[in-house]
């Protein structure tokens, strides 16, 4: 058995575009966001993709939408796909929440995966509803091809998990930019490789700079 999960970020929002944690505010797709998963439909419409697969969030539920427009099929909705609750931080900037939460987001920088901001989740949390998740879908799916539509942080948990990455590092090492596309092919439920991974040719000539993406890690001086 062959599964391939075509594993994608949502287009860009507003909130993301002003660097604003919005992991579970429900907002739309911007228009460069819905721009975005437009190029990535027209580069999946030659795929013989069977479902598509997102979490509820406005912004994923339009992104698939346009991904499943050009197969005839409809989106399933999945609970666990979801993103990140950053709590009492949403809506805020990150500098807003430097300078407010001081503590807690330096305990967060140091491990977000176990580690969450008043009223939010951990990466841990995250990790045990989505990795579930994608396994249902890969035994649900044999010897296909299914889209699944989900968000920053869901994906790079989910992607550390099956690749063996320090999912401490998750923030650190692993970038997903807006309507990024990642395929992992699955032998079976639990064994999967990377074949793809955070890819934009669909619409950026080079890959974006992750200054604000990744966590200040990549910044210290040794």
């Amino acid at each position: 058995m062959t599964t391939r999960i075509l594993l994608v970020r949502h287009g860009a929002t507003v909130l993301s575009a002003e660097d604003r944690f919005a992991g579970s505010t429900d907002v739309d797709l911007s228009d460069e966001g819905r721009a975005q998963a437009a190029a990535l439909a027209e580069r999946l419409s030659e795929e013989k993709i069977t479902a598509v697969y997102a979490s509820p969030m406005k912004r994923t539920r339009e992104t698939a939408a346009i991904v499943a427009k050009p197969h005839g099929l409809e989106v399933q909705i999945d609970a666990a796909l979801r993103e990140i609750d950053h709590g009492k931080w949403e809506g805020l900037t990150r500098k807003e929440v430097e300078a407010q939460r001081a503590a807690e987001y330096a305990a967060w920088e140091e491990d977000p995966f176990t580690y969450a901001p008043e009223g939010g989740e951990t990466g841990l949390a995250v990790m045990a509803r989505a990795l579930p998740a994608i396994r249902a879908i890969v035994e649900r799916h044999p010897n296909a091809a299914v889209a699944v539509i989900a968000h920053k942080a869901t994906i790079r948990l989910v992607l550390a998990s099956l690749l063996g990455v320090e999912p401490r590092g998750y923030r650190d090492r692993l970038d997903q930019a807006p309507a990024c596309l990642n395929v992992v092919d699955f032998k079976d439920a639990v064994r999967a490789r990377l074949m793809l991974y955070n890819d934009t040719s669909h619409y950026a000539d080079w890959p974006r700079n992750p200054e604000r993406a990744l966590s200040k890690w990549w910044d210290r001086t040794p």
